[in-house]
């Protein structure tokens, strides 16, 4: 609002110390306004609270558990599980004989101590993945190099 639409305002509405202040604001002592105006606009209470600018990106900012709220919120996009019957899965045939292999099976035998398992693994995945033989025949020498030391 200008100055003059204020001035307006206070005429008209005298009591409205908001415009009073803002008026007192805008002049910042310049001797414009009359004495009793500048007095009530520093001696109401709002008076002393300044005035900022507002950060909309602040006020518009959302966190990723608000987007993750705002998201399960939303009715069309729940995850619900299909209609139908579910597969039983312990019908599903298991070999207890059958050894599982893997690189992290082979670094936690390793880690423990057991070195003979982890090389014998290793040259499991040696033989399945020709393309890292190179890479598993490095890691069974250093295995090897442990095994050796202890």
């Amino acid at each position: 609002m200008a100055n003059n639409d204020i001035s307006t305002l206070i005429e008209h509405y005298p009591w409205w110390s908001e415009g009073h202040i803002a008026l007192a604001r805008e002049h910042k002592g310049e001797g414009a306004l009359p004495h009793a105006t500048a007095l009530v606009a520093m001696l109401h209470p709002t008076a002393l609270i300044p005035r900022r600018q507002v950060d909309v990106a602040r006020l518009t900012y959302l966190s990723h558990d608000d987007l993750i709220d705002r998201f399960l919120k939303r009715e069309e996009y729940r995850i619900v599980a299909e209609e139908g019957v579910a597969d039983d899965l312990a019908a599903v045939d298991c070999d207890p004989e059958e050894e599982i292999v893997s690189e992290d099976l082979a670094e936690i035998y390793a880690n423990q101590g057991l070195y003979d398992e982890a090389i014998d693994i290793y040259r499991k995945l040696s033989l399945l993945n020709s393309e890292k033989s190179i890479y598993f025949a490095g890691l069974i020498a250093t295995i090897e190099q442990k095994k050796n030391k202890n």
